[in-house]
């Protein structure tokens, strides 16, 4: 995702430029869908990838040699658009949609597989708003940056089981809050607009429901335990 951040970056700064050679060489430059930003309300969807894992910074225990690595994998996002226009260069954005990702957790400092290795699976109602801020449009294109908040409910939260990590359970609390920045670019074609963005996604609170013993290996050591990813989204609006 690192590279794929890299390759995005570098394609915000391309497409606008190759624009503008664009429209110097073409007299009779063609804007496609030039009415597409004057209604009050428009609708779309979005599909795309995530890489979610998880901020964890540890705090004293009864276990010194205390270690925790989180290895992410690429989950996929898909949800709708609803629009608001509040100015000709800020909209307000409702985007619910699905988040669907897996984590493996290790925990090096226990000695047997069975311990020190967790699969997390999840699955998210994810509930963002967002205020879009973009520049004035050149030609075909619109850069924009964007910044909001969200609500998640993790479906597969398993905060109210008894059991805990001595059972096997690695349990995750259910609601979530997070805010998310990110930058993008509008590409205005012939029947509709398509938006690829990329953003920062972070919780704000704490996820991880301790286990029942409060000197647990597991959750004993561990503090700070909240998700960060990156989210690469195409609109279609």
């Amino acid at each position: 995702m690192k590279k794929t951040l890299i390759i995005f970056i570098a394609l915000l700064y391309v497409i606008p430029a190759s624009s503008q050679i664009f429209q110097k060489r073409n007299r009779r430059n063609v804007d496609n869908l030039p009415t597409f930003d004057e209604p009050l309300i428009h609708y779309g969807f979005y599909l795309g990838l995530n890489q979610n894992d998880f901020k964890v910074n540890l705090r004293p225990s009864n276990f010194p040699n205390a270690s925790v690595e989180v290895k992410p994998t690429t989950g996929f996002n898909v949800g709708l658009i609803a629009d608001l226009r509040l100015h000709k260069n800020i909209n307000f954005r409702f985007e619910p949609g699905l988040v669907s990702n897996s984590k493996t957790i290790y925990f090096n400092h226990l000695a047997t597989a069975r311990d020190s290795v967790r699969e997390i699976g999840s699955t998210y109602l994810h509930l963002p708003l967002v205020l879009k801020f973009s520049s004035d449009r050149w030609n075909n294109v619109r850069p924009y940056v964007l910044a909001g908040v969200s609500y998640d409910h993790n479906f597969s939260s398993n905060q109210d089981n008894s059991d805990d990590n001595f059972s096997g359970e690695f349990r995750m609390k259910t609601t979530n809050f997070m805010y998310e920045v990110g930058i993008g670019i509008d590409i205005y074609l012939n029947f509709f607009k398509l938006s690829p963005s990329i953003r920062g996604v972070f919780a704000m609170n704490r996820e991880l429901v301790d286990d029942n013993n409060p000197n647990s290996p597991w959750t004993s050591p561990i503090n700070t335990f909240s998700t960060r990813g990156i989210f690469l989204n195409f609109a279609f609006e």
